[in-house]
């Protein structure tokens, strides 16, 4: 495990603020953005809609920006008459956010649909299911699951314009849409950056120095990622067997199964963290394990477990969907792993960790990640997104 002196971090939301202090906020400067999220959390809301706030807010522009929420939706009609652009982030149809967005239309206000996930087309539904390990027998489950995506689809299509986070998703949802659809990625908020500036920094001063322990990570968020831990439990069963010094840490809520029930004692988990504090975590972890089941819904998952881990200093090894195969270069700044690869892929990252190899990786990934991923170097992308028509 590598060593710093970063303590974990009493954290507060920061979007907790009051609506008269957003609607405030959303009156100043030059252009008004106003984003709808149903509930914010420490997923698609802090991605697509508090990450996006900060970015618009310190453009030289002059673009301001606020959020709003469920609790807000009675007067979501009093903020469209406020904003220029509305954008909805992955927001269920209802009656009341029907109203607003056709009041934004009636307005001439264009209103934008920010999707993170192929979960817009009830073609997809059983896929979607099979991939979370749900139980597509379950006619509850399957009540919810078509509700969900067809509201989903539903709200969407109220839209005048969709926005989404890679190509391949973008793909996916322009002939479902058959509206303009266009790209901008997630990436790490100011807050992500400054505390993993820190750890890099202090592993970097140190030489990478650690313990006598050898940490895995995997950063899988909810059971809904068991299917994709089983990719490499084979591998991680003959790793832990092999090396009685070897951790494998876990964070969220993931069942451990089969075989690796017989290394529990070489197996560490923590509940869903903060996003400040995830980032102490993976900081402290030798190796980021990215499995993922390869098919049309993992595809369109965008890379943030490759740049979380990246922006700390520690080496990911990824399934090729995608977005990994688009920001690692295998041997360069992470690793690629097909299914039967795992267990060569994390042996070595192993091998270099006694040499300046590990170091220089890392390093590598650091800096892509900083130049790439950062919030300051997606505000022109957001305005350009959103105001199309304007003379910059």
């Amino acid at each position: 495990m590598f060593l710093f002196n970063e303590p974990p971090i009493s954290y507060i939301d920061p979007w907790t603020v009051p609506f008269e202090e957003r609607i405030k906020a959303l009156k100043k400067g030059d252009r008004h953005v106003a984003y709808f999220f149903e509930y914010p959390d420490y997923g698609t809301f802090r991605y697509r809609v508090y990450n996006m706030i900060q970015a618009l807010l310190e453009s030289k522009s002059k673009t301001s920006a606020a959020y709003f929420a469920h609790d807000d939706l009675d007067v979501l009609g009093k903020v469209v008459d406020i904003a220029d652009v509305l954008v909805v982030g992955r927001s269920k149809y209802n009656e009341k956010l029907n109203y607003a967005i056709t009041h934004a239309r009636s307005k001439g206000k264009p209103v934008v649909y920010d999707v993170d996930d192929l979960i817009f087309d009830l073609a997809y539904v059983h896929l979607i299911l099979n991939t979370l390990d749900k139980d597509v027998s379950d006619n509850a489950i399957l009540d919810r699951w078509f509700a969900l995506v067809g509201r989903i689809g539903a709200a969407m299509k109220l839209c005048d314009r969709a926005i989404t986070t890679n190509e391949y998703l973008a793909a996916r949802l322009q002939p479902h849409f058959e509206k303009p659809v266009s790209v901008i990625p997630n990436f790490l908020n100011r807050e992500q950056v400054e505390i993993s500036e820190r750890i890099f920094r202090q592993k970097k001063a140190s030489g990478f120095a650690r313990n006598d322990r050898v940490y895995l990570g995997y950063f899988s968020g909810t059971q809904s990622h068991n299917k994709d831990l089983e990719i490499m439990s084979d591998a991680l069963t003959k790793l832990l067997q092999n090396n009685p010094n070897m951790v494998l840490r876990i964070v969220g809520y993931i069942d451990i199964r089969g075989i690796l029930r017989n290394y529990i004692s070489q197996i560490e988990q923590y509940p869903i963290q903060d996003f400040i504090n995830l980032q102490r975590l993976i900081g402290q972890v030798e190796v980021n394990l990215v499995p993922l089941q390869d098919n049309e819904f993992t595809n369109c998952k965008s890379e943030l477990k490759y740049f979380e881990a990246s922006i700390v200093g520690t080496v990911s090894i990824a399934t090729p969907t995608y977005a990994y195969a688009q920001s690692i270069t295998d041997g360069k700044n992470g690793y690629l792993s097909k299914s039967f690869e795992w267990y060569e892929k994390i042996q070595n990252v192993i091998n270099l960790l006694n040499t300046n190899s590990y170091p220089e990786m890392a390093q590598e990934a650091f800096d892509h990640s900083k130049q790439v991923y950062t919030w300051y170097n997606q505000r022109e992308l957001i305005e350009r997104t959103l105001f199309p028509d304007a003379d910059w």
